[in-house]
């Protein structure tokens, strides 16, 4: 799956500036969900100090294009949350961002985001759909970082990560 970047027709696209690309496939764009991301991978660049060396690409998409994409990518023919496709293993990201005459800026992959199944979550979850979509992209984000959550010890290292963002920005758990 390294180095393979998602290519789907008909996206609705939407540039941010250098660090960032949005594309809606199959749902309307929408200025909320673009500030949310925007604010959280503000926040994630500025703690893994990435800004001048990578940029990732987020794709808000439907539950049947994400089930699609599960199946075509990871053999799984169900829907999901949230997909990472990532550019690099984690050592190669570490040799790129010590690497201080490294000029060229790299992808760091593609996360995928079923925004229905964030609206259903943050329902389940009782908390607000902000929490939920802000988890999300910073679920993905480590996860492009080389983070995993398969042993106990992994996933401890990834939840921290993942909390300690959330808390920064401020983004609660509960339902103001």
């Amino acid at each position: 799956m390294y180095g393979q970047v998602l290519c789907l027709p008909g996206y609705k696209e939407k540039m941010m500036n250098d660090i960032l690309e949005i594309n809606f496939e199959g749902i309307e764009e929408n200025n909320t969900y673009i500030e949310t991301i925007q604010k959280v991978v503000y926040a994630l660049f500025a703690e893994e100090k990435l800004e001048e060396k990578f940029y990732i690409n987020i794709i808000l998409t439907t539950p049947e294009k994400i089930k699609q994409i599960n199946s075509k990518y990871r053999n799984i023919d169900n829907e999901t949350d949230v997909l990472s496709f990532p550019m690099f293993e984690k050592s190669e990201i570490d040799e790129i961002l010590n690497n201080k005459s490294y000029n060229i800026k790299e992808v760091l992959g593609d996360i995928v985001i079923s925004i229905d199944r964030v609206k259903k979550q943050a329902e389940e979850y009782n908390h607000s759909f902000e929490r939920e979509l802000s988890y999300m992209v910073v679920h993905g984000f480590y996860h492009l970082m080389g983070y995993d959550h398969i042993q106990e010890e992994d996933k401890k290292k990834m939840r921290q990560k993942e909390e300690n963002i959330l808390n920064k920005l401020k983004i609660l758990r509960d339902v103001e």
